[in-house]
């Protein structure tokens, strides 16, 4: 986005490359999606203009969005931007910008009347151990990003991703992002063959809770000339899937409930 028009956050872990609208829909194209949702950058800490305009532009039909909020505010701020499409927050410990889990509690109860939920961005599995309570006592929905930061080498018996489970079978209101794979893979590009096993593991836990996200422009991570390839790994995914029901239920069907396409 224009940084002249969107000014980045002085306090931000990293410093994006420009990625415009029209190469987010025409990598869109290319893989075959009609609905997105936008995940407000942290580099852009609580200014979601970015994030309101993407939705604006596309039309609610086809795009949502999760925002950056502070602590504090008024409740006209929150319903403004549930207008504007709208449907989470986000906190995290891998990047700056819009605070941590410590952030949680709060979070919930400003979103609360709106029926967001809370996304929550790791920068590690391990964290989850601690988390383990509060997350089962939070009173909005959850969404896990990027199957929870379970890295390849730690595999499915990591005490972190055990946790995941465990929230995925204790709570209906728990949902979980496959996405990142090819950044949380110990293993060599393009097979990431060990992140197979967290994802299997996922899907026979609780195939009703997951959805599918590209975390396009792929930020904080690739030099252009190692940009993943959307298209081999959005190929990747449904490879790794196979079944055209299971694909149907994390392509569309959850993602329409969790956020909202189907109102």
């Amino acid at each position: 986005m224009d940084p002249q028009r969107y000014p980045l956050n002085p306090v931000r872990s990293y410093t994006p490359g420009l990625a415009t609208l029209d190469q987010y829909l025409a990598m869109c194209k290319t893989v075959g999606l009609e609905r997105t949702v936008q995940v407000n950058a942290s580099v852009y800490g609580f200014d979601n203009r970015p994030t309101l305009d993407v939705i604006a532009a596309l039309g609610q039909h086809r795009a949502r969005g999760v925002a950056g909020i502070p602590l504090t505010g008024s409740q006209s701020d929150l319903e403004t931007l549930h207008a504007g499409g709208i449907r989470g927050v986000r906190v995290s410990t891998s990047v700056k910008g819009y605070g941590g889990t410590d952030a949680i509690g709060a979070l919930a109860a400003r979103v609360r009347p709106l029926g967001w939920h809370v996304q929550i961005h790791l920068a590690s599995a391990d964290e989850l151990v601690g988390l383990e309570d509060t997350l089962l006592r939070t009173p909005v929905p959850l969404v896990i990003d990027h199957m929870g930061s379970v890295r390849g080498g730690q595999g499915v018996s990591n005490a972190g991703f055990q946790v995941l489970l465990r929230l995925l079978r204790e709570r209906d209101d728990c949902w979980c992002k496959l996405s990142s794979w090819y950044r949380r893979s110990d293993a060599a590009a393009p097979g990431f063959d060990d992140m197979v096993a967290p994802i299997r593991a996922l899907i026979e836990t609780r195939q009703d809770r997951l959805v599918f996200g590209t975390n396009w422009p792929h930020p904080d991570l690739f030099p252009p000339s190692r940009m993943p390839n959307d298209g081999q790994l959005v190929d990747q995914f449904c490879d790794w899937l196979a079944d055209p029901a299971l694909l149907q239920r994390i392509l569309v069907d959850n993602p329409a409930r969790l956020y909202g396409f189907d109102d």
